[in-house]
């Protein structure tokens, strides 16, 4: 994490900061929301907006670009986290859950699903700092490991293009695999392209041939 910017983050959270006076319950959800935005910016962070759960979030979010999404949920948990998860499908980012809800049956799945941080009860300002650090170094390695992942994938992919060229060369021009692959290479170097693409295009031609 850049120490020397504050992180921007998008809380994604129902409207509760100002409810009913009568309604017990919503203010000391109010009263805990108002204090992790106060501990927010007293960490340093920098919160770019306060969203709520609805069919614009997935927008909203790609027009912000933040670096983390935290949900505040006291109660629909769930909700909020399917929203979110789908809302950063095609581009992730570290999402941490501050939430009083004493229902934690669905916390696996939460993390399953992309929630980098799940954070029950209440939490001193002192500690929201160090948290998000955690969850954030969390998702990077997580990223990490998935971009290797994909990469190993690619590259299984790819050889076995290259070997399924290799072969039909080999057998209609009757030369050794070394000779294959030399032109599958030469063809690749004089058209710019990788040996995988030659030896996709040389498959599609004789699908198509027959």
């Amino acid at each position: 994490m850049d120490r020397q910017r504050p992180l921007r983050i998008v809380i994604v959270a129902p409207p509760t900061l100002n409810p009913d006076p009568e309604d017990e319950a919503a203010a000391i959800e109010a009263e805990r929301s108002r204090s992790l935005r106060i501990g927010l910016l007293a960490t340093g962070h920098d919160i770019v907006a306060v969203l709520p759960v609805d069919t614009f979030l997935t927008e909203r979010i790609a027009q912000l670009q933040p670096e983390m999404i935290i949900v505040d949920a006291q109660s629909g948990a769930r909700d909020a986290l399917e929203h979110v998860v789908m809302s950063t499908r095609d581009e992730r980012r570290p999402i941490v859950l501050f939430t009083d809800d004493a229902d934690t049956s669905h916390v696996g799945d939460a993390i399953a699903a992309g929630v980098t941080a799940y954070v029950v009860a209440g939490l001193a300002h002192e500690r929201i700092k160090p948290v998000l650090e955690v969850a954030m170094a969390r998702f990077r390695h997580e990223e990490g490991l998935r971009r290797q992942l994909a990469d190993a994938r690619t590259q299984l992919s790819e050889r076995k293009l290259i070997d399924r060229a290799k072969g039909l060369l080999m057998s209609r021009q009757h030369i050794s695999e070394e000779e294959a692959y030399a032109r599958l290479r030469k063809t690749a170097m004089d058209r710019g392209l990788r040996v995988a693409e030659v030896a996709q295009r040389l498959i599609d031609v004789a699908d198509v041939l027959g």
